[in-house]
């Protein structure tokens, strides 16, 4: 949060007109053309707030411009001005007045931060490919003084990730052993301390240690990143840097695409001149190219991270880089094995016991996701069974570390990255997905995206009915994690991870109580068991907490995962499931978790679903004609539910006809029609009452079509249907009618019954506008002067404007 000085800051940083901001730029480059000191950096700063805090770009006169990118390449500039240059031309990138070139740096700093500008600007005139021989050429001089190569690695960097391939072969060697030098043989001394410089300094400066390992043990192995010390040399600095970039490095200069097809091969060979010579000693690794001695001299820097990740941290910080280091060093491992199968087994033994001491440690669990990768993707090849792992990992990760922001993304983008690994054989990741909805529950702002890839995945025709239920569950489980996390023993001694503005004390009790223990397990099950029970006592219990953040951002969330779940699972559904799921949506219509606006738009994603199922299958219809009998039966639902309501109504119109299913009779469209027919009196009751709510205007006009088309199929129907739409199309000459609906919403029931009881009057036309055979639907006929439709609407067009009172063409 902002405090109130930096909010005042920002909003006059926003306010500075173009005029005023002209001046000031001109103030600048009076300071820049002096001798720059203080005041020049108090404006330079001054420049950077003004620009960075709009989304608006800003433009500066091209004396500052230009002015700024001198000061930024001038050898003799302070660092501190540098920066702030650098930071100002980014912040205006992409700029057409840039004209700053990399081509005559000498110093690898200021390369560093000129490239910084230059790559924000994108790919202008090869510019990528530019800073990148720049950065190479300065890497080859080794200058004896200034900064060093440091700032040139994370500029190769980011060069080779954006443009792969774009160092040429000899310098791709040249920065393979330079890389190798620095992992391997960085010195194992501390840096020596800066000599202050005063009078009274000691003659004779302490002698540096050896660096320590992070349990206080001296080293005796080489340095790597979890070497500790309390001042490091350049060498040093170097090693951490290059490990930082080395799997970018790897990846960008791995092997091609078509040297690809001997992979399998290629891990045969054990006995390889790589695997002998790299299992020996380093000195015998220099005979092998520099490439293949970058991935040996890799291969045995994981290996010492690995080791150094089972010693005990003395301190936090410590700790924490441990496990960063260890996920890192499994990550190479994956990206060393792919590249060089000969590391595949030496890789899997350290794995192996690596793996038996995190599996019973919570606080390891982002290092498993890794070792699972690996083993997915080389657990073939070498005979490895990963199933064991991943039954772990998806039983226990999501169910008690949900909570962890981090964990969860990196599990999400674990699923996400390996779904081409995971076998249909093991059965594993798709009946888990209760347990992974736990994630998305709880993180549903910041994973919604990841399940939108990952719901197709998850979704299989014996658990689709199931999984619909979660998904319409999510916000219900949601609250249930919140009063888990309330109930759980360490909630009084850790920082709240809940909306403590709510106490929901009458939850906590019915968590607690053995009467919905039941519902609560099953709500919080791990695996999928393709059995459903209705959480309709959980809702109402749960009640309190609808109002909780979490739980209302969780329910934004669903309508758009009920979309892709549907346009997933009808790419599977045969007859019987999507009868399922269209009893799943007719059901549960009304019985959903009462968040605000949550019933709303669930309710939009049902009706149009509902629709696309009975497209899908028409016949759906006259197989669920009972159950649509009793949604359409009573009234009180119309206002509950008017979109679903209105769906079914249209649905049953539309489809109840034999052209769709020959199993439709008669005596199906008879009762259908008297059922509707009921339920339009009563709604044209309630439309003439002041004291009842008036129903929605679409709802009556979907009836009226609705019960018009039953009538065109049953024609001993017509003058049911015709004396009802005449009371309709009398509504506005009654005196009560001002106070239940609306002119514009009386006007539209009155001129759509006028046209369905136009239409009644040629019942043969009727049934063809109504039930068109099947051939009318390609979207071709509309337009062709060969076929007899165009005709045919014409026709009615005319016979329909002659009743109204209308002049012929």
């Amino acid at each position: 949060m902002f405090t109130t000085v930096a909010e005042s800051l920002l909003h006059q940083a926003r306010e500075i007109q173009d005029e005023e901001l002209s001046r000031f730029c001109s103030r600048i480059v009076k300071l820049l053309q002096k001798d720059p000191g203080a005041e020049a950096v108090d404006a330079l700063r001054r420049l950077f707030l003004i620009i960075s805090a709009t989304k608006y770009g800003r433009r500066l006169e091209k004396p500052c411009m230009d002015l700024l990118q001198t000061t930024l390449c001038s050898p003799t500039c302070p660092e501190q001005l540098q920066l702030l240059c650098a930071a100002i031309l980014r912040e205006m990138a992409p700029s057409e007045g840039l004209a700053l070139s990399c081509d005559h740096i000498q110093n690898s700093r200021t390369l560093s931060l000129a490239a910084s500008v230059l790559l924000a600007q994108g790919d202008r005139q090869d510019e990528v490919c530019n800073v990148g021989q720049r950065a190479l050429q300065l890497l080859e001089a080794r200058q004896p003084e200034g900064p060093g190569p440091r700032p040139l690695l994370p500029v190769l960097s980011k060069v080779v990730s954006l443009v792969p391939g774009t160092v040429p072969e000899a310098q791709a060697d040249l920065l393979h052993r330079r890389l190798v030098d620095w992992l391997r043989y960085a010195s194992i001394q501390q840096g020596a301390a800066q000599p202050s410089g005063g009078f009274f300094s000691a003659p004779r400066t302490r002698q540096p240690g050896p660096v320590t390992e992070v349990d206080g043990a001296v080293a005796t192995d080489f340095f790597t990143v979890l070497s500790t010390g309390q001042r490091f040399t350049e060498d040093q600095r170097l090693n951490v840097q290059a490990f930082s970039m080395l799997r970018t490095w790897l990846l960008s200069s791995g092997p091609t695409s078509a040297g690809a097809a001997d992979v399998d091969d290629r891990s045969e060979l054990e006995g390889s001149t790589l695997s002998v010579l790299s299992a020996t000693s380093a000195t015998a690794s220099h005979l092998l190219p520099p490439q293949q001695q970058l991935r040996a001299g890799a291969f045995e820097y994981c290996q010492r991270l690995l080791e150094q990740s089972t010693r005990r941290a003395l301190r936090r910080g410590d700790s924490d880089l441990q496990k960063s280091c260890l996920v890192e060093a499994v990550l190479l491992l994956d990206v060393l094995c792919r590249q060089e199968p000969s590391f595949l087994y030496r890789a899997l033994s350290c794995l192996k016991a690596l793996l038996g001491r995190l599996c019973g440690d919570p606080a390891q669990a982002r290092a498993l996701l890794p070792i699972a990768r690996f083993l997915l993707s080389h657990g073939e090849a070498a005979a490895v069974d990963s199933e064991t792992i991943c039954q772990h990992l998806f039983s226990s990760v999501p169910a008690e570390l949900f909570p962890s922001p981090m964990l969860a993304f990196e599990f999400a983008q674990f699923c996400r990255d390996s779904l081409h690994l995971f076998s249909p054989d093991q059965g594993i990741f798709k009946p888990s997905f209760p347990n992974l909805f736990k994630l998305l529950a709880w993180h549903s702002p910041a994973l919604t995206s990841e399940f939108v890839v990952l719901i197709p995945a998850l979704v299989d025709t014996g658990t689709a009915v199931e999984m619909l239920h979660a998904l319409l569950d999510l916000p219900c489980l949601t609250a249930a994690l919140d009063l888990q996390l309330r109930s759980s023993p360490a909630a009084s001694s850790e920082r709240p991870l809940w909306d403590i503005s709510l106490r929901p004390t009458s939850c906590l009790e019915g968590f607690r109580d053995p009467q919905f223990q039941g519902l609560f397990q099953y709500l919080l099950r791990t695996k999928a068991g393709g059995i459903t029970k209705r959480l309709a006592p959980l809702h109402r219990l749960l009640q309190p907490m609808a109002s909780c953040a979490r739980v209302v951002q969780c329910a934004e969330a669903v309508p758009t995962l009920l979309q892709v779940f549907f346009a997933a699972v009808t790419q599977v559904a045969d007859g019987a499931l999507t009868a399922q799921l269209a009893l799943v949506l007719l059901e549960r219509s009304n019985f959903l978790f009462q968040v605000p606006q949550y019933e709303a738009q669930v309710h939009r994603v049902m009706s149009s679903q509902f629709l696309a199922l009975c497209r899908l299958r028409p016949a759906l219809v006259v197989e669920l004609a009972r159950d649509l009998l009793d949604f359409v039966g009573s009234v009180s639902g119309i206002h509950s539910r008017e979109r679903m309501f209105t769906a079914v109504v249209w649905a049953v119109g539309e489809y109840l006809a034999v052209s769709y299913d020959r199993r439709c009779t008669v005596e199906q469209v008879n009762r259908f029609f008297e059922s509707l027919e009921a339920l339009l009196f009563e709604v044209t009751q309630s439309c003439r009452s002041t004291t009842l709510p008036p129903c929605p205007p679409q709802v009556v006009t979907v009836l009226m079509t609705t019960l018009t088309k039953l009538a065109s199929r049953s024609q001993d129907l017509i003058p049911r249907v015709s004396l009802l739409l005449s009371k309709l199309r009398a509504l506005p000459q009654d005196p009560a009618m001002g106070s239940a609906l609306r002119d514009e919403d009386t006007d539209t029931i009155r001129t759509r019954a006028t046209e369905l009881t136009n239409l009644l009057k040629m019942p043969s036309v009727a049934q063809f506008v109504f039930t068109p055979g099947t051939e009318a639907s390609t979207p071709r006929f509309h337009r062709d002067a060969n076929t007899a439709l165009p005709l045919a609407l014409h026709t009615v067009s005319r016979l329909m404007d002659r009743e109204a009172g209308l002049p012929l063409a």
